[in-house]
Parts: structure tokens; sequence; C-alpha cells
């Protein structure tokens, strides 16, 4: 543990560290995990009081497990999935994998894995804590929160959409860059969920405009959602209703909804000394929503480049490598799923008619949540099998 220098004492803040988390979830875990590993002097900050619960379908496919550094326990898979049943209007169609697409998990749980995970590496963690801002100085960067003021060399915002301290990088997005998403649990037996679902999750399109319904299976209970764009979903407490009245599901649930940016949108990820990452950054998928992987993917980057700085030698200068790395990564990916998203939704009743209706599309599309091909690959077979413009 480093000594406190005189002038931290004098002013109240903490020693400095190299860097400070802000945000506990998927991405700053996996940060913090990454930080403590490669031997980063780190404290993460979260507001709320771990497990939490999250509104959040639960999907965690393949692609984003194969960042994990450690084994998932199997007793946090709730479900395993090979395919999904894609609905539009009165047209249903199923393709599965004869291998695991993904797995579902209750966020709460995961999301609280991760921070243990962290934990373990020995970072400094304060939970029920809230930051209030962030401001870079040149020498360092100042975080307020609820219970006090702490300086570190950098510092990493994962605070998901809904925060605002990523303000102190870019300007907060506007209702072109993001959508609403409402989800519930609907309790239910396992047998009952199997007989339903099988290993398939079932996606609904024509529900809501510039998004679609899902319905996820787990051990007790349903996940049950929509998401959209904004301008499209002026009511989604009256449109998630109305889906689940349509699927069956009568009784009174308790709503949740939040914010979910789009993807492949050209935004700052990074400043002088603080680096976006995840939802903050606003890396997710914006046909499927997806963002686990590239949460803790960017977080993982997030916390080397750092390292590079602290520990390595190098300088301000290379904080640039960030956007580079999550370019490289899923960069062009995450471009082409907003592209992608954008053509389904504008034709609708041609896109997804063709989208439906032949289970090569559907089955390719699998590739592409497995990310065996992206969405540039799926976008050049499309126009090229099924002439989709």
């Amino acid at each position: 543990m480093k000594l406190r220098s005189f002038l931290d004492i004098f002013e109240g803040a903490t020693f400095m560290y190299d860097v400070i988390i802000i945000g506990g979830g998927p991405s700053g875990a996996s940060a913090g995990r990454r930080a403590g590993k490669l031997g980063l002097n780190t404290l993460l900050l979260e507001k709320e009081e771990f497990p939490r619960y999250k509104p959040c379908g639960g999907g965690l496919s393949r692609h984003a497990i194969s960042y994990l550094d450690f084994e998932l326990p199997q007793d946090i898979i709730e479900w395993e999935v090979t395919g999904a049943k894609v609905f539009f209007k009165n047209q249903l169609i199923e393709a599965h994998k004869d291998y695991r697409l993904s797995v579902l998990v209750s966020r709460n749980v995961f999301d609280n894995l991760l921070l243990e995970k962290a934990k373990e590496t020995g970072i400094e963690v304060h939970t029920g804590e809230k930051a209030l801002c962030c401001r870079e100085m040149p020498e360092c960067v100042e975080v307020k929160t609820n219970k006090g003021v702490y300086r570190a060399k950098f510092a990493i915002v994962a605070e998901g959409a809904q925060g605002l301290i990523k303000t102190c990088v870019r300007p907060a997005d506007t209702k072109e860059e993001y959508g609403i998403c409402v989800v519930t649990e609907v309790p239910a037996g396992e047998k009952e969920i199997e007989e339903k679902l099988g290993r398939a999750v079932e996606l609904h399109f024509g529900v809501v405009g510039g998004g679609y319904g899902w319905i996820f299976p787990h051990k007790t209970y349903y996940s049950v959602g929509i998401g959209g764009v904004v301008k499209d979903l002026s009511h989604p407490k009256e449109a998630m209703l109305e889906f689940l009245r349509a699927n069956g599901f009568a009784d009174e649930y308790k709503l949740h909804g939040h914010k979910i940016p789009w993807g492949g949108i050209k935004r700052k990820v990074s400043g002088s000394r603080v680096l976006l990452s995840g939802d903050a950054a606003g890396f997710v998928d914006s046909f499927s929503g997806e963002g686990l992987a590239y949460a803790i993917s960017s977080g993982q980057f997030a916390a080397e480049v750092i390292a590079g700085i602290c520990l390595r030698g190098g300088n301000l200068k290379d904080l640039k490598k960030y956007e580079s790395l999550c370019q490289a990564e899923f960069g062009t990916h995450l471009k082409y799923s907003l592209m992608f998203s954008r053509i389904m939704h504008r034709f609708p009743e041609k896109t997804f008619k063709i989208f439906t209706l032949n289970d090569k599309m559907i089955d390719k599309y699998l590739d592409v949540v497995d990310f065996r091909i992206d969405y540039k690959d799926y976008l050049r077979w499309s126009l090229l099998n099924f002439k989709l413009r």
C-alpha cells in the first residue's frame, strides 16, 4: 500500500491510485480484474450493494464467455440455448445448431460473480458509493462521490447507459442514439418452460418499431421483454403489456425499463485521462441488443492500455491505443450491426418476410450470434443470396 502524501491528506483525498473504475457491472468488474492481475493500484466504485437486480434477458453468448479468464461455474447456468424461434406476424421459423450458442444467467448472480472475481486480485472495491462527477486535470483525474474525493492517474467509466459521468468525455446520447427496453420475469416451472421453448429463445419482430420482443428461458421463470427506438416506442409500458397478453401472460408483473445505446455510432470514448467502456461507450449490437461480450472485452482493453502507461513506461498518447484495440476487435461488427438494423426496420415487410420465410437466413444469423462471421459478411451473403435491399 502506498503512503499518502501530505497534500492528499490536507485536501481530504486518498492517495493517488493508478486507476479508478466507476461502475461494478460486467465492464467495470472485468476492467478491475484485469487491472488487479496486471498490478495496477486500483479503486472500483459501485453505487449499488451487490448482488443487485439488473433488468436484462440474461443471454450470455459463447462469444462473451470466451473473454472470461476463468471457468464459468455450472451452477449459475440456468439454461443452454442452441437455436431460436423467430416470429414475424403469422410466420414462424426455427433454426438450431448442433452446439451450444449461449447460456441464460440471472444478471444479479452473474454480475456478482464478476465483481467477486475482480476482488480476488486484491483491488479496492467500494460498493454503495455513488460517483457524482469525474474531472480530468493535467496530472490526474479527480472523482467525487457521495462519501469522498479520490484521485488517480486515470479513470475508466463503466457506469452503463444510464449514467452521466461519461459526459466528462462526450455529450449524452440523443434520442436518436439509444433505445428503450422494458423487461419482466414471469414465474414458471422448468417442465413448462422446456415444453414451450426447448433449447430455443423466442424473438418476435414487428411488435415494436425498430426492435423486437423476446421470451427467454430460465430455470424458474421466463424473461420477457421488448426493446425499440425511442420515437417508435412512445408508450413502452402499454406496448409491453400488449406483448405479454399476446403471449398468454395475463397476470400482473413488475416492469423494469432501461436505456440501451445503439452500437456502431461514432462516439468519443477517450479523454485525456479517462476511458469509457461497455454501454457507457456505446458498445452494443444494434440489432440484437447484446452488449456483454463488448462490455467484458472493452473493460479488459482499457485496463491493459492504462497498465502499459503506468507500469511499462508508456505516455499519455498511448491512451489512444484503446480505441484502436476496440475497433480491431469489434468495431466493424458493431458498425454493420447498425447498418443491418436500419435496413431491416426501414423495410420491415420485405426484409422480415425474407428473414422469417427462409431457414437459411436464420441459420446463418446464428453464426453471427456465435461470432463465426460478422455482420459485414452476413450482409454480403444476404445480398448475394436473397437480394436483401
